[in-house]
């Protein structure tokens, strides 16, 4: 009878082992999920922070663009939610605001007319020979409610003020359409907002190279914004 009860309580000790074995390898397992989907959200470079900006930028961007944006999207067949969300990025719907000027593209522009560089992109010493300084400076300045940078007059081949005066929406739009109209149309949302702000599609890291490190969230964001709010109710 001893041995019996003996053999009985030794079992009963490894049952009770065995479940919490059980529970360990569980509790293993679920933050070995997590962690793994942590680290792959965090690999795209993405949050879920939100940073839509004031309705009354919003509203700015509807009010000031929306009807021209509207009617151009058609003619080009690109997502007018793109572009609206593109120009509250670029100058949060403003009419009016200051420029931004660019010492390094300056600088390069400046060495390919003085023949030390042979080219910026395109652009050779045989375009900018005879550009002056203030020339420069202006092609080095980004325009515009799509802040298109001066020298991509160049590539339209219209003058400058073309890119920055009463026609900006339209060949800030051409240019668009241009450069990465058919990302557009496929919904390659993430590549379009780092080509417009860096000039490259997004790393296949998914690590962007924007300037504001949230550029693209933000852009993302804020077309949802326009995708899904009509224009009266902004």
């Amino acid at each position: 009878m001893k041995k019996k009860v003996t053999k009985r309580v030794v079992s009963k000790g490894k049952v009770k082992r065995g479940g919490n074995k059980f529970i360990k390898f569980g509790i293993i397992l679920v933050l070995f999920i997590g962690g793994f989907m942590y680290l792959k959200h965090k690999s795209r470079g993405m949050s879920t922070k939100t940073y839509l900006p004031s309705s009354f930028s919003l509203q700015r961007t509807e009010t000031n663009y929306g009807d021209k944006v509207d009617s151009l999207s058609k003619v080009f067949n690109l997502p007018a939610h793109y572009l609206k969300a593109l120009i509250t990025l670029e100058c949060s719907g403003r009419t009016e605001f200051e420029p931004r000027f660019e010492p390094h593209i300056y600088r390069q522009l400046k060495q390919v007319r003085d023949r030390h560089k042979k080219s910026f992109g395109s652009i050779t010493h045989k375009t900018l020979k005879n550009a002056s300084d203030n020339a420069l400076k202006n092609l080095a300045t980004s325009w515009g409610p799509f802040q298109l940078m001066g020298y991509q007059c160049i590539e339209l081949d219209v003058v400058l003020q073309d890119i920055r005066g009463e026609n900006a929406v339209y060949w800030g739009i051409f240019w668009i359409n241009k450069r990465y109209g058919k990302k557009l149309r496929r919904e390659h949302f993430e590549d379009a907002f780092h080509i417009h702000n860096t000039g490259q599609p997004l790393p296949k890291n998914k690590q962007p190279r924007t300037h504001d490190p949230k550029y693209i969230e933000k852009g993302l964001q804020y077309m949802a914004f326009f995708k899904t709010t009509p224009a009266d109710e902004q």
